[in-house]
């Protein structure tokens, strides 16, 4: 008599060991990688947070930035360099640590990844409006979007890696100090009407 159960094919593999060959729950979800690959990602990611900061050698501030009037808690201008190389390094170890949990092959990883590569776009956005178009407005409501990214993203990796959340407040704090600035150079500089 024909086993019921092999009529419609094999039976299932009843080893839990088997089960991956079918493509069960079973399977790993996630693979991390190796301990090489793990340290040139550290290298690629810390590269990729500095990429914004290429767009500042293809602008010029020159005379125009020291015409505007600035707000009073407008820092020294030798402060913004250090202070940004220090947030992009931070940046960087903060989405390694990320990539390290679950790589691009785990769904939450991959979103905040993702995210986070996006929100360097408009990092890098904020220097050619402000400096290199000259349109302060633009800037300041774009520095804002820029802010609220940052926020989630500070709660997205939180979930992930708490050290990787806790990477960004520096950086959610100096935005947040930024834009004050961006609006504030916004609203004192902005055309006024009448003689």
């Amino acid at each position: 008599m024909v086993d019921p159960r092999l009529q419609t094919g094999s039976a299932a593999p009843t080893n839990p060991q088997d089960r991956s060959a079918v493509g069960s729950p079973y399977d790993p979800p996630v693979t991390r990688p190796n301990r090489r690959n793990k340290w040139l990602g550290l290298v690629a990611w810390i590269g990729f947070s500095f990429l914004p900061s290429a767009t500042a050698a293809f602008v010029e501030t020159g005379s125009w930035y020291e015409s505007l009037n600035r707000p009073a808690w407008t820092p020294p201008s030798w402060v913004f360099g250090p202070v940004w190389t220090l947030l992009y390094l931070l940046m960087g170890i903060a989405a390694w640590r990320v990539w390290a949990k679950g790589g691009f092959g785990d769904r939450r990883t991959r979103v905040a990844l993702v995210l986070f590569l996006a929100h360097l776009v408009l990092n890098a956005a904020w220097t050619w409006l402000f400096f290199g178009l000259h349109l302060l407005t633009a800037a300041a409501v774009e520095i804002v979007v820029l802010w609220a990214m940052i926020l989630t993203l500070t709660a997205m990796f939180w979930k992930l890696d708490r050290l990787a959340g806790a990477l960004l407040v520096p950086y959610l704090l100096w935005v947040t100090y930024a834009a004050t600035l961006s609006i504030g150079f916004a609203v004192m500089n902005a055309p006024r009407a009448g003689p």
